[in-house]
């Protein structure tokens, strides 16, 4: 049986209160899936690693330059693309499921390619689109997420 994989998106900045939002989410999210992947810089993406990590989950980063040092210090597999913003196309793909945490344009794009290939996601504080499930808190898109994948 294949791992049961989540894409977590978001900005490269975040505040304080989004920082700990997706934290939470990916200490939870590690209940509940085998791997994580995100675009593997800062802001959402540091802090959703890092709670994934914490948990004991392993974390993939598809970073848009050739340095695997420009990944934060919480993904364990580092893909560097050289290919920008166009592995965003990337992140979504590899995922089962993705979950957008807020975030500004590049979050808008990974948000459309779900859209387009069919691939389930949940907002989180994130852009309110047509197709999109929208979920208030962690504990709901841990739901959701149970709904769509089944259980670990």
């Amino acid at each position: 049986m294949r791992k049961k994989i989540v894409s977590v998106i978001g900005g490269r900045h975040c505040n304080a209160e989004v920082e700990q939002i997706s934290h939470n989410l990916g200490e939870k999210l590690a209940k509940v899936v085998d791997m994580l992947v995100s675009g593997g810089l800062s802001g959402t993406m540091k802090a959703v690693c890092s709670g994934f990590k914490a948990k004991g989950g392993l974390t993939i980063g598809i970073i848009p330059g050739y340095d695997k040092k420009d990944a934060n210090e919480f993904v364990d597999i580092v893909i560097p693309t050289g290919m920008g913003l166009a592995r965003n196309v990337l992140v979504v793909k590899s995922a089962d499921l993705v979950v957008a945490l807020p975030g500004e344009a590049g979050t808008l794009s990974e948000i459309a390619y779900c859209l387009q290939f069919g691939i389930p996601v949940i907002s989180l504080g994130s852009w309110d689109i047509e197709g999109v499930i929208k979920a208030d808190t962690v504990d709901e898109v841990v739901t959701q997420a149970k709904i769509i994948l089944g259980e670990k």
